[in-house]
């Protein structure tokens, strides 16, 4: 028998989401390659393992089922997400009173929410179906790289069942998680200044804020009526709260929030926890209260938030998921940065196992995504004070998701992201649509700052359905499709003039309510003469175009929405 520990091709430090998803679409591109995947846990993990990432958004919903495969475990064993929601409730136990964001009726590109122990015991299986040779209940022990420039294999020791081996391999890739065995050990350790903490725990059983009122009208506005479903976000200035049903009758909770508004200590054991949501968002802690939801695990992290100096390497190895680098929770983007990163080290393997040199490409992946990861980024830091405006936080969200949808999501799901070609040729509309974000970014925020000096407060109990928006939810629904090179430019170059129009639209409203806050220009923004067009009236709190709610002046600086 060949010894299992020698001449492995790719040899992946952790069976998690990301190492597992690796190796499967590693062995989904070429059957004939040596895979070996050694994870610490052992198998099978419970149900409701204890781990974030449970909710997928398009791109990495896009690749567990597509790229990966595994659309029929998602619809038979998880369950499909209702999009994300949002209330803006601090301090209210009137949901059904509140400015409410959300769809009512499923976009067309489906997501999931996952219960990660189910399926990455699902994930383990398959992958050893496919001849992945998964070590779990093994720990890396030490891990040698081969000298730069050398051909020589990288070695790594581990212990399993109390014997200690060594494997050698051509390739190492770290997925180990917050372990970070190659970052600690290659000192790529970088901090990130988005200071941001995070409590969760699960309960058993399951939360519907659906229920949470008699009203049967509201009760009706989704259909299915399923707010349950969703990516609930309770949001409040500082802060946001999750609740992300599982499929194995189980519901996942987290805060997460501003170090300097809402600090760790206030919220880093369960007692405390609950507490603050008496205080922050008492509706939620009445229904938590219920004995039928009894507390299954908790768990705190101060500063979850890191960045990493090099992730992919012309010496044959890389770093994916959170052994490298983590946004923040908000928007799911988990799964996505795992999707995009092993796409890219797909990559490199497969041209170092035809023969080609590395280095360029590494070097160019890698500025993809720390490109992608730092645009990403923007969404997040220093925002966090906005979260509890309801009318600013709402256009911001209608904003962010669509420069996802316009840019980043469309290249992933028509399989471009690698197509350094098309980038190249796509290289202004890019720096165009970074420059608009950037710029929104800023301008949400002084915005937002303008109404809490002034002390506004938009009109309550607002429905906006983003389901009823028909730009936005036909640019959802272009995820789905097939469009050559030709057709992808074209697209793109589309949506980011949308873009242009919907920050100048923005940025209208904004002046036309505190008018020293922001100036339209320049000359290149091609809008109609007119206030409201891609948004409706009530978006900014208006009951009519010619209407405006609040109008105010403020000593906030101007913020120019420059090219």
């Amino acid at each position: 028998m060949p010894d299992p520990h020698a001449n492995i091709d790719v040899l992946i430090l952790g069976g998690g989401l990301a190492g597992l998803s690796l190796a499967i679409e590693l062995k989904r591109r070429d059957p004939a390659i040596a895979v070996t995947v050694l994870e610490r846990n052992t198998h099978p993990a419970p149900e409701a393992a204890f781990k974030v990432g449970e909710s997928t958004v398009e791109i990495g919903a896009h690749y567990f089922s597509t790229v990966l495969g595994l659309r029929e475990h998602l619809d038979s064993r998880q369950i499909r997400k209702f999009g994300f929601r949002f209330f803006f409730s601090d301090g209210r136990d009137d949901l059904d009173a509140t400015t409410e964001v959300g769809v009512r009726e499923a976009l067309p590109m489906m997501s999931w929410q996952l219960d990660r122990g189910r399926f990455e015991n699902f994930l383990g299986e398959h992958a050893a179906s496919l001849g992945v040779d998964f070590r779990h209940g093994c720990k890396v022990l030490g891990v040698e790289l081969a000298a730069p420039g050398s051909d020589a294999a990288h070695e790594v020791r581990h212990v399993q069942d109390g014997v200690e081996s060594v494997s050698t391999a051509r390739w190492v890739v770290d997925a180990s998680g917050r372990a970070a065995l190659l970052k600690r050990k290659l000192g790529l350790a970088k901090t990130h200044p988005h200071d941001a903490n995070a409590a969760w725990w699960r309960v058993e059983g399951r939360l519907d804020p659906g229920s949470w009122s008699s009203d049967s009208d509201w009760m009706q506005r989704c259909q299915p009526p399923e707010r349950w479903r969703s990516t609930n976000h309770l949001c409040g200035p500082g802060y946001w709260f999750w609740m992300i049903p599982l499929a194995s009758d189980v519901h996942s909770l987290g805060i997460v929030c501003d170090a300097q508004m809402h600090p760790l200590e206030t919220i880093n054991s369960h007692d405390k926890a609950m507490a603050w949501l008496h205080k922050h968002q008492p509706r939620v802690a009445q229904a938590l209260d219920a004995p039928e939801h009894a507390v299954r695990d908790f768990r705190f992290l101060r500063h979850f938030s890191h960045d990493c100096e090099q992730v992919f390497s012309a010496d044959r190895w890389a770093i994916t998921g959170e052994a490298g680098l983590f946004l923040d929770p908000f928007y799911s983007p988990g799964s996505d940065f795992i999707a995009i990163s092993n796409g890219y080290i797909c990559e490199l393997i497969e041209k170092d196992r035809a023969g080609a040199r590395i280095g360029a490409h590494a070097e160019l992946y890698q500025q993809l995504l720390f490109s992608f990861f730092d645009n990403t980024m923007s969404l997040y830091q220093d925002q966090y004070p906005l979260f509890g405006d309801a009318l600013v936080m709402p256009l911001k969200v209608v904003w962010d998701y669509t420069y996802y949808w316009s840019v980043l999501a469309p290249l992933y799901t028509a399989g471009r992201i690698t197509d350094l070609s098309l980038l190249g040729r796509l290289r202004k509309p890019l720096e165009r649509a970074t420059a608009l974000n950037k710029t929104m970014q800023s301008l949400l925020r002084s915005w937002g700052e303008a109404n809490a000096a002034a002390g506004y407060v938009p009109p309550d109990g607002r429905e906006l359905d983003q389901s009823a928006i028909g730009w936005f939810r036909d640019l959802n629904g272009a995820l789905l499709d097939s469009p050559d090179d030709a057709e992808l430019y074209d697209r793109i170059g589309a949506n980011v003039v949308r873009m242009e129009v919907l920050a100048a639209e923005m940025a209208r409203q904004a002046n036309r309510q505190h008018p020293t806050l922001a100036a339209i220009g320049p000359a290149d923004f091609t809008v109609a003469d007119r206030t409201i067009g891609l948004l409706p009236p009530v978006w900014y709190g208006l009951d009519d175009d010619l209407a405006v709610a609040g109008q105010m002046a403020s000593p906030t600086p101007g913020v120019a929405l420059a090219t």
